[in-house]
């Protein structure tokens, strides 16, 4: 009797576990710049409970002029970021244990752009002039573009005023 009682309780055990409901695993997710089009696909996914069927509480934070990613999660301030893959890379050479989970741009975002009466309508047209680039990984990118032109980016005399890390003359 005893056995058959143990038994009907041990399975009783079981068949209640199996109706219980798992906590969803919290995720923190930093986006690299505030909520826009670009981001609308994790946001999409959040709404339509993508992330919740696969058992996941999925926190957005947008991101701004102020938020760098890696310094984000270096901090514990979140368990995945959106990056460039420039500054990721960086950020592992820093000693940061970043992993590459995704890629979910073929291609740079990088773009340059200019004022038609400027001037400048290819990169020859450089010299000389002050180009704005917003640091936080984007410099990698332009830093090599600007090395395979020959060109330099340590300023000169006709420096810009403002912070170094946000522009730089080419000479």
């Amino acid at each position: 009797m005893k056995t058959k009682l143990a038994s009907m309780l041990l399975a009783s055990a079981f068949s209640l576990s199996a109706f219980q409901a798992e906590a969803a695993d919290k995720v923190v997710l930093q986006l690299k710049w505030v909520t826009q089009a670009q981001f609308a696909g994790y946001y999409v996914a959040k709404d339509k409970g993508f992330y919740e069927a696969e058992g996941l509480d999925v926190e957005i934070k947008p991101g701004g002029p102020d938020i760098a990613p890696p310094q984000v999660i270096a901090g514990g301030g979140a368990d995945v970021v959106v990056d460039w893959m420039p500054s990721a890379l960086a950020t592992r050479e820093k000693g940061v244990p970043l992993v590459n989970i995704a890629q979910p741009f073929k291609s740079s975002g990088m773009m340059l752009t200019c004022l038609k009466e400027s001037g400048v309508a290819t990169p020859a047209d450089f010299k000389g002039k002050t180009l704005g680039v917003w640091f936080f990984g984007n410099e990698y990118p332009f830093l090599s573009w600007m090395s395979q032109l020959g060109l330099k980016t340590d300023g000169g005399p006709e420096e810009s005023p403002f912070s170094s890390r946000a522009s730089t003359s080419i000479r």
